[in-house]
C-alpha cells in the first residue's frame, strides 16, 4: 500500500513509519507545522515545533523515505486555538487534542494526503481498527491499556477509519521504545511530548496575553457555597475547573471543590467532596463510529476525561443529545470535556459534556 505517515518527530510515529516500511509498503513522512504561543522563543520539545520537524526529517533520512512539511499554522490557530479560548471564556474545560484530531490531522491532512496520491494515512496512536461481519470499521482500544488513545479519536467515522492505519495498536510503549533502540532511530530516547502542544504549561498567562482586553473582560468575582452564601473571591472564572481543590484561597474545616462555574454571573460555586459527584451526564455534539445505535437505551461504559477509568451505566438516547446514567456517581463531570461511550473494548462514539 501507499501510506503517508504523520510524523510528529517523536518515538511513536517514527516507529510506525519504520514498521510500515519494513513490511514493504511505499511510505512517506509528513510533518505538520502548527502554531504555538510564543513560538518566536524557539521552544524545545513539544509537538510540531521546529525541533520536531528537524527530528522527523532525520528519521526519514535514516530509514530512507521522503519527508514533507505541511504548514497548517493558520488553520490550526483558527480552529483548535480559537475553540480552546472560546470554551474557557464560556467557563468550560475543552480538550484541544480532540478538535485537532478531527479538524486538522484526520480532516485537512487526510485530504492533502489523498491529493498526493496516498489513499492511506498512518499515525503513531495506540488504538486498533477492526472490521465486523458487515464490513464496518470498529474502533477498538489498544492492547496496552496504559497507552490506549481511543478516547481522543472517538470522532472518527467510517469515512476516516477506512483510510487509516494504526500499526502500534497491539504494542506496549516499552516494546516501541525497544524497537526504536534496536533500530537506532535518531529519536529513540526522546521524552514524551506534553499534553497540549501550543501552550507550555501556563494557561493563565496564555489567556491573559492572547485574548484582547482580557483584564477588562475577566474580573474577580464571588465564590459561593452550594447554598449561595458568599465565602470568598475568585481571580477570574476561566482559571477554574470542575473538581478543582487547590488554589481556591479558602479557609474551611472541610476540603472544598469547584462544583459549578457561571460565566454570566461571574460566579464560582464550591462544595464538599460528595457534592462534586454526579449521577448522570448530558452529552451533546454527538459523533458515532458506525452510525447512531439502535434502541432508546443501551448498557455500556462512559469515559469522562482522558485519565478517567470508564464507568458503567446506561446510555439513554434523546433527540440531539444523550444522557448517561452512572451505576455509581462519578466525580467532576466537567462541561466542555469529551465523554466517550464504550461497549467492552469498542468505542461506540461520544460527544461533549453539556
Amino acid at each position: 500500500m501507499k501510506i503517508a505517515v504523520a510524523l510528529s518527530g517523536g518515538v511513536d510515529s517514527s516507529v510506525a513509519a519504520y514498521l510500515l516500511k519494513d513490511q514493504g509498503h511505499e511510505v512517506v513522512g509528513i510533518t505538520l507545522r502548527l502554531w504555538h504561543f510564543n513560538d518566536d522563543k524557539h521552544r524545545p520539545g513539544g509537538c510540531c515545533s521546529l525541533e520536531d520537524i528537524s527530528d522527523a526529517k532525520r528519521v526519514c533520512d535514516y530509514i530512507g523515505i521522503p519527508h514533507y512539511v505541511l504548514n497548517l499554522e493558520k488553520e490550526f490557530k483558527e480552529t483548535v486555538v480559537e475553540n480552546f479560548i472560546q470554551e474557557y471564556l464560556r467557563g468550560r474545560t475543552p480538550n484541544p487534542c480532540i478538535v485537532c484530531n478531527e479538524v486538522i490531522k484526520f480532516g485537512m491532512l487526510l485530504e492533502r494526503v489523498k491529493a498526493m496520491g496516498f489513499e492511506h494515512l498512518s499515525t503513531g496512536h495506540y488504538v486498533r481498527v477492526e472490521r465486523d461481519a458487515e464490513g464496518r470499521c470498529r474502533l477498538k482500544k489498544a492492547g496496552d491499556d496504559a497507552k490506549d488513545q481511543s478516547y481522543v479519536l472517538y470522532r472518527l467515522t467510517q469515512k476516516e477509519l477506512s483510510r487509516l492505519v494504526f500499526p502500534l495498536g497491539g504494542y506496549t510503549k516499552k516494546e516501541i521504545r525497544a524497537i526504536a533502540e534496536k533500530q537506532r532511530l535518531p529519536v529513540a530516547h526522546k521524552p514524551e511530548s506534553q499534553e497540549i502542544c501550543f501552550i507550555d504549561t501556563d494557561y493563565a498567562g496564555f489567556l491573559r496575553s492572547y485574548v484582547p482586553g482580557f483584564e477588562k473582560k475577566i474580573l474577580p468575582g464571588p465564590i459561593v457555597d452550594t447554598k449561595g452564601t458568599r465565602i470568598g473571591m475568585h481571580k477570574g472564572y476561566p482559571f477554574y475547573t470542575i473538581g478543582q481543590r487547590s488554589g481556591l484561597g479558602l479557609t474551611s474545616p472541610v476540603p472544598l471543590y469547584v462544583v459549578a462555574i457561571d460565566p454570566h454571573k461571574n460566579k464560582v460555586t464550591v462544595g464538599t467532596k460528595e457534592e462534586v459527584f454526579a449521577r448522570s451526564a448530558r452529552i451533546v455534539n454527538l459523533s458515532w463510529v458506525a452510525g447512531t445505535p439502535e434502541g432508546s437505551a443501551l448498557p455500556g461504559e462512559l469515559k469522562i476525561r482522558r485519565l478517567h477509568t470508564p464507568a458503567s451505566g446506561m446510555l439513554h438516547l434523546r433527540s440531539g443529545a444523550v444522557e448517561f446514567v452512572f451505576d455509581n456517581p462519578q466525580p467532576a463531570v466537567t462541561p466542555g470535556q469529551a465523554a466517550v461511550f464504550y461497549q467492552g473494548e469498542y468505542v461506540l462514539g461520544g460527544g461533549i459534556i453539556a
